[in-house]
């Protein structure tokens, strides 16, 4: 393709006005060196489409969805909840306890090396007690009291399943829809595709809270905030606990806001003058970081200022919710994002990898974010919220139905199991009250109605007002896409 030519780069369906369809007629001067070329052709001709991409006035994509989201709030709990402790109840299995998992159940499927030569695979029944709850009658364990009060506004999906069944791969696969490296997440997809409606917050905002478990937490990567090959400014925004809220915030000794404009102005002059020698598109991108990082000095502390919050609201998420950086606090963040306009809300709970141990630690993890998850629910349906955001909170795969290690009385531990686990969703376009899915009486094999990783990214992108197959960028000769060449909508859960 000529550097005066024209590539598309970008086809999505959406209802929103701020889509941008991208196809770009960058005409950029000749490279003068051979480094040069090399760095253009690394950064992908794709990102030549940042133009187009800041255009508010480009017009929308050729066939346009309806939607009912215009953001989303990503619950991760990180390390893989226990679904037969939680959500999948499975009352039968109490006559089985301590029997060997059957042959036919297992069928030879691979476990981790945690496990794989444990001489025997003794079944462990939940030690908890689940009971119905709302109109909808979902099953909900004791530890989840405060979720099943709001049993009728969730949809669970509980055929959820993944090829994946170690960490790393599994939630990048979950995250970016490949298990390797190097593709974008979700997040940097919907900021490429959607933008902000807040100019002066970043689309994609990644908020990390730790468990109570006692049991290390396992490695979280920025990579999976990441943007890869999409234009970098569409990255997670990663905000801190402790100091400013997001780093180099304030201004250091001797600078004052004047003087820092007047800084920038420069700065921006120079890169200016550096893209119009060598047409690099990376330039642009950086420019506009450098903007949104000056706006954001007045918007972050009025978002992270919780002063105007009443103390009902602090009362309903909870006494964790005036301690910066735990999930309580991270909920009513997202909350106040969400009504300022940011795109993507990640959260991340850490600690749910229960190898061990599991009664007392799930207990503990459960604490963390039963009640702040039902007040996030409450305070997003009061503020008439919920309508147009979409709640989605699941692991990255779900757990063994046989223990870890020996099986004792009172205590057992679960492997990682990735044929079959929960997720659930809440507004945006999602019906509530409803259950879609189901397994096997052992809660090990999907049973019917299966929902691969990638369904579920394109049913999240379908309630966004995009369809998963258009949302493209081309990169490295072919056009990439969240969910690769696969995913289908799960249009029995929509609205």
């Amino acid at each position: 393709m000529s550097e005066s030519g024209c590539e598309q780069q970008y086809m999505a369906g959406t209802g929103h006005s701020c889509m941008r369809a991208v196809c770009s007629t960058m005409q950029a001067r000749r490279l003068h060196t051979r480094r040069q070329l090399l760095g253009r052709s690394a950064t992908g001709i794709g990102a030549a489409a940042l133009g187009a991409l800041l255009n508010a006035d480009t017009p929308a994509g050729p066939t346009a969805l309806s939607s009912r989201a215009k953001r989303v709030i990503y619950l991760f709990m990180h390390g893989g909840p226990s679904q037969i402790d939680l959500f999948d109840d499975k009352p039968t299995l109490n006559r089985l306890r301590g029997t060997e998992l059957p042959a036919s159940v297992r069928m030879k499927q691979r476990l981790t090396g945690m496990t794989s030569s444990q001489k025997t695979l003794p079944v462990a029944p939940s030690v908890f007690r689940f009971a119905q709850h709302g109109q909808s009658g979902a099953s909900f364990s004791e530890l989840l009291p405060n979720l099943a009060e709001v049993a009728d506004d969730l949809c669970f999906i509980k055929s959820m399943h993944t090829e994946a069944i170690n960490h790393d791969p599994a939630v990048t696969y979950l995250q970016t829809g490949h298990q390797q490296p190097g593709r974008p997440s979700m997040g940097s997809w919907l900021s490429y595709g959607l933008g902000s409606e807040n100019e002066n917050l970043p689309g994609f905002v990644v908020l990390l809270s730790r468990g109570s478990a006692a049991r290390p937490d396992d490695p979280l990567h920025t990579r999976l905030w990441g943007s890869a090959f999409l234009p970098s400014n569409h990255q997670g925004v990663s905000f801190r606990s402790a100091g400013d809220p997001v780093l180099y915030l304030s201004n250091p000794p001797g600078i004052d806001a004047a003087t820092r404009r007047h800084m920038l102005n420069g700065l921006r002059k120079l890169n200016r003058s550096q893209f119009e020698s060598t047409g690099d598109p990376e330039i642009n991108t950086r420019i506009a970081q450098f903007e949104l990082a000056n706006r954001m000095q007045m918007s972050v502390p009025d978002l992270t200022n919780l002063n105007d919050e009443s103390n009902e609201t602090f009362k309903m998420y909870g006494e964790d919710v005036r301690r910066p950086g735990t999930f309580a606090a991270n909920c009513l963040l997202a909350r106040r994002m969400a009504e300022r306009g940011v795109r993507f809300i990640q959260l991340y709970h850490r600690g749910w990898d229960q190898h061990y141990n599991l009664p007392s630690d799930l207990r503990l993890q459960c604490r963390d974010v039963d009640q702040p998850c039902a007040a996030l629910i409450n305070d997003l349906k009061r503020r008439g919220l919920l309508e147009d955001t979409l709640v989605v909170w699941t692991g990255e795969f779900g757990r063994t139905i046989y223990s870890q290690g020996k099986l004792e009385s009172n205590n057992y531990g679960r492997d990682h199991h990735g044929r079959c686990f929960t997720a659930w969703l809440a507004g945006g376009g999602i019906k509530p009250g409803m259950t879609f899915g189901g397994t096997d009486d052992f809660s090990y094999n999907v049973a019917h109605d299966p929902v691969h990783v990638h369904d579920l990214n394109a049913t999240i992108l379908h309630c966004m007002g995009i369809d998963h197959r258009r949302l493209t960028f081309r990169f490295k000769g072919r056009q990439y896409r969240l969910t690769d060449v696969h995913g289908k909508v799960a249009t029995q859960v929509l609205s």
